[in-house]
C-alpha cells in the first residue's frame, strides 16, 4: 500500500483525546472525506469520529481514543492516508510529492537537475533544481514549464532570459 502525507499532529486538544493537526494538504476540508488514517512510521490504522477546524488547524478524534493519556504519543507524528483517498487533481496539476525527484531537462534535451524542493512563496511554486552545486530557481508557471510526465519523471522547461545565469 502506498501512503500520502495531509499532516502532522502538533499536539493533543482538550483531555477527551482530540489531536491537533497541522494540514500539509491545499484542501483542509479533505479531512472531512475520510474514514480513517495512518499515524506515524508504523503507520497506525486510526478511526476518524470527529473532524473540526480551529486556528488553521484541524481537530481530529479517534474512534480507539478518549483520553489525552493515550494520544500523548502521536505528538510530532505524520499523518497519513491511502493513496486511494487522495484528491482527483485538474488536468495540468499535480501533487507536491510527485514532483519532488523528477529530473528537469531543457527544450534541447539538455539535463539540467533534479527537482530537491518546492517553495510555495505566494503567486506559484517554485521548483528547486539541483545539479552538483548547481541550483536553479524554476518558477511553476506554463510559459516556463513545457511537460511533465510524472510516470517517466521528467520535466521540460523553456527557461525566461537570464533564469539559469
Amino acid at each position: 500500500m502506498e501512503y500520502i502525507q495531509v499532516g502532522k499532529i502538533v499536539n493533543t486538544h482538550g483531555i477527551r483525546g482530540d489531536v491537533k493537526v497541522l494540514p500539509l494538504t491545499d484542501d483542509v476540508k479533505r479531512f472531512e472525506d475520510l474514514k480513517h488514517v495512518f499515524i506515524g512510521d508504523e503507520k497506525l490504522k486510526l478511526d476518524i469520529t470527529k473532524v473540526a477546524y480551529v486556528k488553521g488547524n484541524v481537530l481530529l478524534k479517534f474512534r480507539q481514543y478518549d483520553n489525552i493519556n493515550d494520544v500523548e504519543k502521536f505528538k510530532n507524528s505524520m499523518v497519513f492516508i491511502d493513496e486511494k483517498d487522495k484528491i482527483k487533481l485538474p488536468e495540468d496539476s499535480f501533487f507536491l510529492n510527485d514532483i519532488i525527484g523528477i529530473e528537469v531537462y531543457l527544450e534541447d534535451d539538455t539535463h539540467l537537475g533534479t527537482i530537491k524542493d518546492i517553495l510555495q512563496p505566494g503567486a506559484n511554486d517554485v521548483y528547486v533544481v539541483k545539479n552538483g552545486s548547481n541550483e536553479y530557481l524554476i518558477p511553476a508557471i506554463k510559459n516556463v514549464v513545457k511537460k511533465v510526465d510524472i510516470d517517466e519523471k521528467k520535466m521540460v522547461i523553456a527557461p525566461l532570459e537570464g533564469m539559469l545565469e
